[in-house]
């Protein structure tokens, strides 16, 4: 029997490959490190609580990976509904367009700053500094994106170029100011409506249908890759052959499982920076904790730069009577990363000091740390990129996913990685 393709990853871009493949009459291998599927799209249960591997809802306009998705679970459909925490007060999302909470002189102050905000081209925007200071004025931007961007990218804004923002973030005129300065706003801003999320099974349902048939295989993680004899050697100690190499592996993991790969790669390699991630999740005994789908908090001193409601997202998350949260805390790679217990700790007493729930109400406490959260798109993110991925291809290795791409892709985005007809 002659060699398959392989598949590294079982997260949604490596289902996507082997279901894509199998389509076209390909039978594909898919090895996986973790004992699950799923990557970061899958989930894990404590007690009857299901909380996904980081946050995610799918409000993709595809029509082609709506299908999908659809034929794998029936969803619900959320309205893009989502708060801030900013001081003790409770804004809409988005804050610029929902200031009504706030106080009359912080009011004043961001009003003023947006009508005298810089009057720069954007083709003369240097960085995302400049960026937020065109786009809202000086003091809301140094009070709000600022303060999120350190806790969500772990990093100052002016280190981001601007490239990435494209609809991710709400530009107001001067009239939608006003208003949500003196009124509470029924519009939604939001990119999306809607958000969906599977009924049943967590978010990693969207996935059933194209998982279907797939031979996967688990507790197999990459030592070495020589593409010269097109072989894969895993930490068991056994090693496959491939007819074809498909890797949704991390752009610089890939680079060092390489055999004798080039010194210059292996720099550019070092070059791309991340954000890494904690997960704090906790299920309480009374079933009325979540009040919001999701918030954002500004507040620095609070380690949880967004906070989610599994059970708000799905009452099959929970057992009956019960309610969930999940906070994610991140920090850019290279930065020092606190113990698990500290970041546990902490987070459950500022969320309680919030006034969300007594600590008495938790029944499930739980943290999980992942090395790759998000893309970080600093300066040098674009040309490094380029220099890996041409090698990639040189090495006749086909790149996938949010971190084979080394790029910000929604689950959308990430699963039509895997659909290698389609010129991805």
């Amino acid at each position: 029997m002659g060699t398959k393709p392989i598949i590294l990853g079982a997260g949604v871009a490596g289902i996507s490959a082997g279901y894509h493949l199998k389509k076209k009459g390909v039978d594909s291998v898919i090895f996986e490190k973790d004992a699950d599927w799923g990557g970061l799209c899958g989930n894990f249960t404590i007690d009857g609580f299901r909380f996904d591997r980081f946050v995610h809802f799918t409000f993709t306009k595809n029509e082609y990976v709506k299908n999908i998705f659809e034929q794998s679970s029936p969803t619900y459909s959320h309205p893009s509904v989502s708060s801030n925490y900013y001081q003790g007060k409770w804004l809409k999302h988005p804050a610029q367009n929902n200031l009504a909470p706030l106080s009359t002189d912080e009011k004043v102050k961001i009003i003023e700053d947006f009508i005298n905000r810089p009057k720069i081209e954007f083709s003369e925007i240097k960085d995302y500094e400049q960026w937020l200071r065109v786009q809202y004025g000086n003091y809301f931007a140094e009070n709000f994106p600022f303060r999120y961007t350190r806790k969500y990218w772990g990093v100052e804004p002016r280190e981001l170029e601007t490239r990435w923002v494209g609809q991710r973030m709400h530009s107001p005129d001067i009239d939608e100011v006003l208003r949500g300065a003196f009124e509470t706003q029924d519009k939604v801003f939001y990119y999306t409506n809607f958000m969906r999320y599977p009924k049943k099974g967590g978010f990693r349902s969207i996935l059933n249908s194209s998982r279907e048939g797939l031979d996967i295989r688990f507790n197999k993680e990459v030592v070495e890759i020589i593409p010269e004899y097109k072989k894969v050697i895993f930490s068991d100690g056994t090693a496959e052959e491939y007819s074809e190499l498909i890797s949704s592996l991390p752009l610089p993991e890939i680079t060092k499982y390489i055999k004798n790969c080039p010194a210059d790669i292996a720099a550019e390699s070092e070059k791309l920076r991340y954000t890494s991630g904690y997960m704090v999740s906790l299920g309480f005994i009374r079933p009325d904790v979540a009040k919001h789908l999701w918030f954002y908090i500004y507040d620095e001193d609070i380690p949880p730069a967004r906070v989610y409601s599994p059970n708000l997202k799905s009452e099959d998350n929970v057992p009956s009577g019960c309610s969930s949260l999940q906070a994610e805390i991140f920090f850019s790679n290279g930065s020092s990363i606190p113990y698990a217990n500290d970041v546990l700790n902490k987070t459950v007493c500022s969320l309680e000091k919030m006034g969300l729930f007594n600590k008495s109400e938790i029944i499930v406490k739980d943290i999980r740390f992942e090395k790759y959260a998000n893309i970080i798109f600093d300066q040098n993110i674009y040309v490094a990129r380029e220099k890996i991925i041409n090698y990639l291809i040189k090495m006749k290795i086909k790149s996938i996913g949010r971190f084979g791409k080394w790029d910000y892709l929604w689950s959308d985005q990430s699963f039509l990685t895997g659909n290698l007809s389609s010129g991805n």
